[in-house]
């Protein structure tokens, strides 16, 4: 089977790393979106997360609703992409007994002792959401652009 070639233009970056600290009862995705905007950033990426939950609300896969979770979590994975423009962000958390649970980050995931959070900024990268007729969902656009926040 022949691989079917690449439909965008792979665009080389530059990238800064910063690093921030969330602390107790902070709400994860309220606040990254705020840092977003606060450094008015036209596109990151989180490169590592590690932390802990007392609350989290996700959005599993195939559901259209919230899944809220009460308890202990540590957080195992966080992965996504940030933007002045909207995030989009996933993250995996595990229970007390090891099991894990992922989906779609959303307002609501509240820090129990920390998140420890290393982004990463692309410079001369924009990440919007548009439209995409063939999903029916805001996808990623990713535009080349002049401007340079870090």
């Amino acid at each position: 089977m022949e691989a079917s070639p690449v439909s965008t233009e792979i665009l080389p970056v530059s990238m800064t790393a910063i690093a921030l600290r969330l602390t107790p009862q902070q709400d994860l995705k309220a606040e990254l979106d705020a840092l977003a905007i606060a450094q008015n950033l036209e596109a990151a990426c989180i490169l590592t997360c590690v932390g802990s939950l007392t609350h989290a609300v996700l959005r599993l896969a195939g559901q259209s609703e919230s899944t809220q979770y009460d308890g202990r979590f540590e957080i195992v994975s966080l992965v996504g992409l940030l933007s002045r423009h909207g995030s989009h962000l996933h993250m995996a958390i595990a229970d007390n007994t090891g099991r894990t649970l992922g989906g779609h980050v959303l307002a609501g995931c509240q820090v129990y002792t920390t998140a420890e959070i290393v982004i990463g900024i692309l410079s001369h990268t924009c990440f919007r959401r548009e439209i995409d007729p063939a999903t029916g969902y805001r996808e990623l656009t990713i535009e080349q652009t002049s401007n340079q926040s870090y």
